[in-house]
C-alpha cells in the first residue's frame, strides 16, 4: 500500500497528493487516450475523452493485477489547459467514479498537440503494485 505525504505547514492538496510512498513492484503505464479498445476516439469531447483515458489506465493497471489504490503518479497532458479548469467539477466525479477517492501525485502539462489526431488529453500513470510471494 501507499502512504501520502503532506508536508507540514503546507496548505493540503486537493485532488491530488504531494507525494507517495510505496513499495512493491513498479508498473509504468504508457499515456492513454480517450480511446476504445478499437483505438477510435470515443468522442471528441474533452470530458468524455478524459474519462475514457482513466478506464484505459484502469484496465492496464488491472491487466498487471493492480488496483487503483496501488497508482502514485499521473501526469496529465493536455492540448488546452481551460478546458480542463471548465470541465474540473464534472472530471473530479467522473475521476471518483473510475478510480475512487484515491489521489496520487499529479501533474498537468499543456502540450501544442498529441500524437493521436482529436486526441485532447493523454494520461500517463506510475503504480507500485505488491509484491508478488514466491
Amino acid at each position: 500500500m501507499s502512504r501520502k505525504i503532506e508536508p507540514a505547514g503546507w496548505p493540503r492538496a486537493s485532488g491530488y497528493a504531494h507525494g507517495i510512498v510505496a513499495e512493491g513492484r513498479f508498473l509504468a503505464v504508457a499515456g492513454q487516450i480517450g480511446w476504445n479498445e478499437r483505438h477510435e476516439l470515443v468522442s471528441n469531447d474533452f470530458l468524455e475523452q478524459a474519462g475514457q483515458a482513466l478506464r484505459n489506465v484502469v484496465t492496464v493497471l488491472r491487466a498487471a493485477g493492480g488496483e487503483p489504490a496501488h497508482l502514485v503518479r499521473l501526469t496529465w497532458y493536455v492540448t488546452d489547459k481551460r478546458e480542463y479548469i471548465d470541465n474540473a467539477a464534472a472530471l473530479g466525479a467522473a475521476y471518483r467514479e473510475i478510480v475512487g477517492t484515491h489521489y496520487p501525485a499529479m501533474a498537468l502539462v499543456q502540450v501544442a498537440d498529441l500524437l493521436e489526431d482529436g486526441a485532447k488529453v493523454e494520461i500517463e500513470a506510475t503504480a507500485i503494485l505488491p509484491p508478488t510471494s514466491s
